[in-house]
């Protein structure tokens, strides 16, 4: 990992974002709040940083716009996030421990996927369970009518 990069975990929710560095000169922890619609603006203006995100809803979506800024990107599993958290659940707390985990050398990141690799893999999961649900309703009508 680069040291010269600063490190920033994001906690990424429905309307505000929290943000868990440390600032390289003062060394200072720096927590900070943004909401959704300015986060890319945020960003536009920023050196490029590593950033840790956690793999969930609309992740790969921001991962995509922040690495096209030229930013580091890597998303994390929930489970490998989960240790680091201490106290209660919190977006400050959830931050700090993306913060933490992105830097452990043994977690493993998600790959980013585009938009056409997210594509093919909503078909595929609908058609798992769209065979899932035919199965039962063929095993369900079998059963009706053996009786």
């Amino acid at each position: 990992m680069d040291r010269s990069k600063t490190v920033v975990g994001i906690d990424i929710a429905k309307r505000v974002f929290q943000w868990h560095w440390v600032d390289q000169e003062m060394g200072e922890i720096m927590r900070i709040q943004i909401k959704r619609e300015r986060f890319l603006e945020h960003f536009a203006n920023r050196a490029p940083c590593l950033m840790g995100m956690e793999a969930c809803g609309g992740a790969q979506h921001w991962a995509r716009q922040r690495v096209a800024l030229g930013h580091q990107v890597k998303l994390l599993p929930a489970k490998r996030v989960k240790p680091f958290v201490g106290g209660n659940k919190s977006d400050v707390h959830e931050a700090r421990a993306i913060w933490t985990a992105v830097q452990q050398p043994d977690v493993k990141a998600v790959a980013i996927k585009t938009e056409g690799q997210q594509a093919i893999l909503a078909l595929h999961r609908m058609r798992q369970q769209w065979v899932k649900f035919r199965t039962a309703q063929i095993n369900g009508l079998r059963g009706l009518l053996t009786e």
